[in-house]
């Protein structure tokens, strides 16, 4: 995949851009309260929580922009979204100083699980219609919810899902374009958001010595280090492979880890490759050529940028849009790879089977032992294939970098 790029023109970058954006704005907006919940339970001053923002903003913004400009890829990267949620239960109990020293053992975890290749060799084996099932069943949801919004805001879901239907009829390229700005006009014209309460201000970041004890590494380094990598890393590299991406896990466990581990003493968690949002930039509804959707990569790493800098006062603008309008965008959005996941999954009557177990348990969303729906997803869908089929093989395709 990783050959050199088409030539590029005004036309390409509008799509790309426009699908970058409305993946973070789904990031954003969907899933970001996590970190102000858990900043609000563990007692973090106004300060130390936009410093946070700063962090994980700048921080997936630089990563992702190193990475898809090196290898030509839409490389999205994105704050642990599982990790969040677990910290909003320990952080409470434990001192933000050692907090941050745990977020620093995780980071320095992925470097060296990077390092070591174990992970890659691990997505290598997974066979491409279980791939295919997991992301299918990870998106899933996103999908009832794009026409579940209805029941509490149904003519902003309806207007959002007609307009959607008709520009894909006519401009396919630009109908993800057409309903965000369908939506915000709706929006305004009705005073549903107040856009004039937002007044940007610089974040400033905090600085937070380290501390280092027994009791954070096992009650929170190692348990966010799981968390994000079967939550985030496992489906967000699938995602990659899904749409034919084929860079190498290492490097992105190595700049990831290492951006995390920069980052942690200013308030971030962890950095990971996207998996939701980052199917938004990735499939064919984002560019028909995979070559140029690298652009949408760039494009998410300046937008994080953009948000980091304004740190909490940014963010905010997109939390204040009304919830329906979020999984609606979102939903349609992703319509397209969650078809062409489910027709992947089908397509090979030997492990159809298998894939379809994967989707189904994916779907579910089972929570284990604090560890989320796609690893239980993958090793229902692992389990059944090596009790049908035999031993996992390594892909005859490997790798480019």
């Amino acid at each position: 995949m990783n050959t050199p790029s088409a030539s590029l023109r005004t036309a390409d970058f509008f799509p790309l851009c426009i699908a970058a954006l409305v993946s973070v704005l789904v990031n954003y907006g969907g899933t970001f309260v996590l970190v102000f919940q858990a900043a609000g339970l563990a007692g973090l001053t106004p300060a130390q929580t936009a410093s946070w923002v700063w962090a994980v903003s700048i921080g997936v913004g630089v990563t992702g922009i190193l990475l898809s400009w090196r290898y030509r890829e839409p490389i999205i990267t994105a704050w642990s979204t599982p990790g969040a949620a677990f910290l909003a239960t320990v952080m409470p109990f434990t001192p933000y100083g050692e907090v941050i020293g745990a977020y620093m053992l995780s980071a320095l975890g992925f470097m060296l699980l990077g390092l070591s290749g174990a992970f890659e060799k691990l997505v290598r084996m997974i066979p491409a219609g279980i791939a295919a099932g997991l992301l299918a069943g990870i998106l899933l949801q996103f999908g009832v919810n794009a026409f579940g919004g209805a029941s509490a805001d149904p003519l902003l879901v309806i207007t959002m899902v007609i307009a959607y239907a008709i520009l894909k009829r006519y401009t396919s390229r630009f109908a993800v374009v057409g309903i965000l700005l369908v939506g915000l006009a709706m929006l305004i014209a009705q005073q549903r958001v107040d856009f004039s309460a937002i007044h940007l201000s610089l974040a400033m970041p905090v600085f937070q010595t380290p501390q280092f004890s027994l009791h954070a590494l096992l009650g929170v380094a190692l348990p966010l280090f799981t968390i994000t990598l079967t939550g985030q890393y496992m489906p967000g590299m699938l995602v990659l492979r899904n749409d034919g991406f084929k860079t190498s896990a290492n490097p992105i466990l190595g700049v990831t880890g290492l951006g995390s581990l920069l980052m942690a003493p200013f308030g971030a968690h962890a950095f990971n490759v996207a998996a939701i949002t980052a199917a938004i930039c990735t499939g064919p509804d984002a560019h028909p050529d995979p070559r140029k959707r690298y652009i949408a990569g760039l494009a998410c790493g300046v937008f994080y940028i953009l948000v980091g800098t304004f740190g909490v006062t940014l963010a905010t603008l997109f939390m204040i849009l009304p919830k329906a309008f979020i999984t609606t965008l979102a939903g349609l959005a992703l319509l397209g790879t969650i078809g062409g996941s489910l027709a992947h999954a089908m397509s090979d009557a030997r492990t159809r089977e298998t894939a379809l177990i994967t989707f189904l348990a994916t779907a579910a969303n089972i929570t284990l032992l604090g560890v989320g729906g796609a690893f239980w997803g993958l090793l229902a869908g692992l389990g059944a294939h090596a009790l049908i089929h035999g031993r996992l093989r390594p892909r005859a395709t490997s790798p480019t970098h």
